[in-house]
């Protein structure tokens, strides 16, 4: 699975209309179309679709057709989207009218390029699935467990000092494991 981390865009025409296509993350997904609407109010169209994964791991997904016949622009766009294995990314697709009609064909290639095209542009991720742990250790041992985090590419979200020193991580399952192999015995993931 893949993801994006910034806002992307590009640009598709098709028989005088314009297919402008906004690629970027879900968690925008508000504030986008808001602005989109404010941007482009005379466009005809804000066609929408988009892929996530719920705290279930499950992939959810919704498209609209805004106005476009029914099944001829959101879902097409959603397909792409899939076909591409992306999740926790939406798309919004600005359409213009140029005066002439695509026909319902016409209009699911067009989207499908524009969505296509955009994601051509776009920087993809990796999806990994992130888990949080914690481990506790001596101040003594602080600077050589921040180095082999580091070398592991293991995030330190948090750092608390009492008695004892107490990070709060963030990686992956198979991260922690080679963290685990390296780590002095009496210093355990939680």
């Amino acid at each position: 699975m893949n993801f994006v981390k910034e806002n992307f865009s590009s640009i598709f025409e098709e028989k005088k209309s314009k297919f402008i296509a906004y690629l970027f993350p879900i968690s925008k997904f508000d504030d986008v179309m808001k602005s989109l609407k404010e941007e482009h109010p005379k466009a005809r169209h804000h066609v929408y679709a988009y892929r996530y994964l719920n705290e279930f791991d499950q992939i959810v997904e919704n498209s609209s057709d805004d106005g476009e016949p029914k099944g001829t622009s959101g879902k097409p766009s959603l397909n792409v989207l899939s076909g591409h294995d992306l999740i926790n990314t939406a798309v919004i697709i600005v359409r213009y009218f140029g005066g002439v009609k695509l026909g319902t064909g016409g209009l699911v290639r067009a989207y499908s390029d524009a969505v296509n095209k955009v994601i051509d542009t776009a920087t993809l991720f990796k999806y990994e699935k992130l888990l949080f742990k914690t481990i506790i250790c001596e101040y003594s041992e602080l600077s050589k467990i921040e180095y082999d985090l580091q070398q592991l590419d293991i995030q330190i979200k948090n750092k608390f000092f009492s008695q004892h020193v107490l990070l709060e991580l963030e990686s992956t399952k198979e991260k922690f494991q080679k963290l685990n192999e390296i780590l002095p015995r009496h210093i355990k993931i939680k």
